[in-house]
C-alpha cells in the first residue's frame, strides 16, 4: 500500500501564518503537523512508500524537513503552482501523482491532526475491500457546514455524501483520510474527464458514491482539522498538553 500526503494547498484562510510557510509544517507541539502524520504511517506495516505531494512554491522546505526521514521510503512530489491562482485542485494533483501507481492507496489530507492509530481503519478496508473513508463526529450541525457530512447506515456503509451543505443532515464529517484501492484509482481521472470540480475531494466522493459503494470508519479520538486560527489553536493547546 502507498500512502500519499496532501500538501499542496495555500491556507489563505490561516495568513499572515501561512504565508511564508505550508500549512503541513506549521508548529505544534515542538513538531511539524505532517510529523504526527508521519508517525501514524510509520506504524503501519502495509505502507510500504509515503509520498508527499506538495507545490513548487514550498519546495526546498518540504526537500530540509525530509532530511530526517532517511530511513523512511519517502518521495516528494510536486505539482506546478507557485500560488493559490496556479493551483490544480486536490483531485487533480492527486489524480496525477497516483497516475502510474499499482497498488491500493492511503490518501492523508496533510493538515490533520489526529490520535487514532489508522489500524482501524485498514482493518475495516481490508475486510470490506472497498474505498473506505475515516469520518469523525464533531457534534455541531453549524460546524458542519465547512465539511463533507456524511451518512452512514449501522454497518457504516455510506448513504449520502454532502461537500459543505448549507443544512448538514448529520454531525458525522470526512475527515480527509481515505483508502483507495487500486482499480478506483482511474476514477479520479475519470471524474475530471467528465468536466467535475478539480478541487474538493468531497465532491469526487459524491460522484464516486453513485457507483461505488463506500464505508465509513470512525476515528477515536481527537481530530483537528487545521483550517482556521481556532482550530489550530485548539490543536496546539491539545498537543502540547499532552506532549
Amino acid at each position: 500500500m502507498i500512502a500519499v500526503i496532501l500538501a499542496g494547498g495555500y491556507a489563505r484562510r490561516l495568513w499572515p501564518l501561512t504565508r511564508e510557510v505550508a500549512k503541513p509544517l506549521l508548529p505544534v507541539g515542538g513538531r511539524r503537523v505532517i510529523d504526527y502524520i508521519m508517525d501514524k504511517l510509520r506504524g503501519l506495516e502495509e505502507v510500504s512508500e509515503v509520498i508527499v505531494l506538495t507545490n513548487f512554491r514550498f519546495k526546498r522546505d518540504f526537500e530540509k524537513w525530509a532530511e530526517q526521514y532517511a530511513e523512511v521510503n519517502l518521495r516528494l512530489a510536486y505539482d506546478s503552482s507557485r500560488c493559490e491562482e496556479e493551483k490544480p485542485g486536490a483531485v487533480k494533483a492527486l489524480s496525477d501523482v497516483v497516475s502510474g501507481i499499482r497498488d491500493d492507496c492511503l490518501v492523508i489530507a496533510g493538515d490533520n491532526l489526529f490520535t487514532d492509530d489508522l489500524k482501524g481503519i485498514l482493518e475495516g478496508y481490508r475486510r470490506r475491500g472497498t474505498a473506505t473513508i475515516g469520518l469523525y463526529d464533531i457534534g455541531d450541525l453549524e460546524l458542519a457546514r465547512n465539511y463533507a457530512v456524511v451518512q452512514v447506515d449501522e454497518e457504516l456503509r455510506i448513504i449520502s455524501i454532502e461537500e459543505k451543505p448549507a443544512h448538514p443532515k448529520s454531525s458525522l464529517v470526512s475527515t480527509g483520510i481515505y483508502v483507495f484501492p487500486e482499480r478506483i484509482l482511474p476514477k479520479l481521472s475519470e471524474y475530471l474527464e467528465e468536466g467535475y470540480c478539480p478541487d474538493d475531494l468531497g465532491r469526487f466522493l459524491e460522484w464516486l458514491l453513485r457507483s461505488e459503494p463506500l464505508y465509513g470508519y470512525i476515528l477515536s479520538g481527537e481530530w483537528y482539522d487545521i483550517g482556521t486560527m481556532e482550530t489550530y489553536r485548539r490543536a496546539l493547546e491539545s498537543f502540547s498538553r499532552n506532549g
